[in-house]
């Protein structure tokens, strides 16, 4: 009997090694372990006692990424309510079941951009790389810093109620607090910082979507965050709260919504990125437009900023500013996520555009172009499959059936 090794070969039909670059027909993907470590312009035969993988009538490509996730959430009809009733252990074992929802989605690597209980999201995170978990590689951000009364804190409940359900550890008022705040996020094991530079949609309060923190406090967050290795992202809606952030060289701006002339000059200027996450807005306004879910608060933001995302990116884009692909799922259904290629082609990406943001780009920005991003010797095994060509109709990435996890196979059909 002829022992089995941890190496896996693939053949696959067309590979999208390098997304922004040709794919290529009739390639072969070695991977030991973890790790890619070898690809071929043939179909060749695995080293004995290695599996093989066929894929010869399949479309693979690196596995996707998901810049603007909150796996710890999902809204919908009683969401208010589950805030109050569900406790840490279920909210956990609940974003456990929505990382497997993604994974089969085809992401296999996310950046939880904000939990309300960040030791839920970094257990989550551990679970998963240390196998325990079926899920995608969870960065974390741990809890989103807003100023008292800003944006992604809970609101609309008895004060003592409040308190009980948020995380205070994100509140931060003035300069001091502001660099107090994001080492205690570091600290707890944060991957990277985000801070609302205006207000948002979902904060059941009538605060605006403009500017929140003030432009000493958004410089504060953002130095203090690169003096410790992290990468920072702003949630901004307001053309001001844009600006400030990027003036103060944050690394990219979620949603973007009312972006101006000078928020494209001050993106080129600063090498950042826009993370547009469509999906959310075309989600919340589609629930303003329902109601039951949404208070009055909400809705009114809702409608003030649902499609304009969609305009932001397709301004973004055709200036050539830096895109990254994010959903804001949590917003809208986990496992979904894919849906979001088709606004941004909608927006004015070429499908090929589309994918880099989810791929190559993305990578960039979590600062891990080192491991993910593309199929190429070193790097983790993370690849996906579909059967048909993602760069002719953008939709098929909405159809995985292939998914590859750090060299894992997982059973997207389970």
């Amino acid at each position: 009997m002829t022992a089995q090794t941890n190496e896996t070969v693939i053949h696959a039909g067309q590979l999208l090694a390098e997304p922004g670059q040709p794919p290529k027909r009739g390639q072969s993907v070695r991977i030991a372990g973890d790790k890619i470590v070898a690809i071929a312009d043939s179909f060749v035969d695995p080293p004995e006692g290695a599996r093989l993988i066929e894929l010869k009538n399949s479309f693979v490509l690196p596995g996707l990424i998901d810049c603007h996730v909150h796996l710890t959430a999902q809204l919908g009809p009683g969401y208010r309510l589950r805030l109050v009733e569900d406790s840490d252990p279920k909210t956990g074992l609940d974003g456990a079941y929505r990382a497997r929802l993604t994974l089969a989605a085809g992401f296999t690597t996310v950046r939880d951009v904000g939990a309300r209980k960040p030791e839920v999201i970094f257990a989550l995170r551990a679970a998963v790389a240390e196998g325990k978990v079926p899920g995608p590689r969870i960065l974390c951000v741990g809890a989103t810093l807003s100023p008292t009364g800003g944006h992604a804190q809970i609101y609309g409940f008895r004060n003592d109620v409040c308190a009980c359900v948020q995380s205070a550890s994100g509140v931060c008022d003035g300069v001091d607090s502001c660099r107090k705040a994001v080492r205690a996020q570091v600290a707890q094991g944060a991957d990277a910082i985000k801070f609302v530079a205006t207000g948002g949609v979902l904060s059941d309060i009538s605060a605006g979507v403009d500017q929140q923190f003030t432009t000493d406090e958004i410089r504060t967050i953002i130095e203090t965050a690169h003096h410790l290795g992290r990468r920072v992202s702003a949630h901004a809606h307001g053309a001001a709260g844009i600006n400030a952030a990027l003036a103060a060289g944050v690394d990219s701006i979620e949603h973007g919504s009312f972006m101006d002339d000078e928020s494209i000059r001050l993106f080129l200027e600063h090498n950042a990125f826009h993370t547009p996450t469509i999906i959310a807005g075309m989600t919340v306004l589609e629930m303003a437009r329902e109601g039951g879910v949404l208070s009055a608060a909400q809705s009114e933001k809702a409608f003030t900023v649902g499609e304009h995302i969609k305009a932001a990116l397709g301004r973004s884009y055709k200036a050539g500013v830096k895109i990254s692909f994010g959903t804001d799922m949590g917003v809208g259904p986990h496992g979904r996520n894919a849906r979001e290629f088709g606004y941004m082609v909608e927006a004015g990406m070429t499908n090929a555009d589309a994918i880099k943001a989810a791929t190559v780009s993305a990578a960039e920005l979590l600062d891990r172009s080192e491991l993910i991003g593309s199929i190429a010797p070193g790097k983790s095994a993370d690849i996906i499959a579909v059967d048909g060509d993602p760069l002719s109709d953008i939709s098929e990435l909405e159809r995985v059936t292939f998914v590859m996890a750090r060299g894992v196979r997982d059973q997207v059909d389970a």
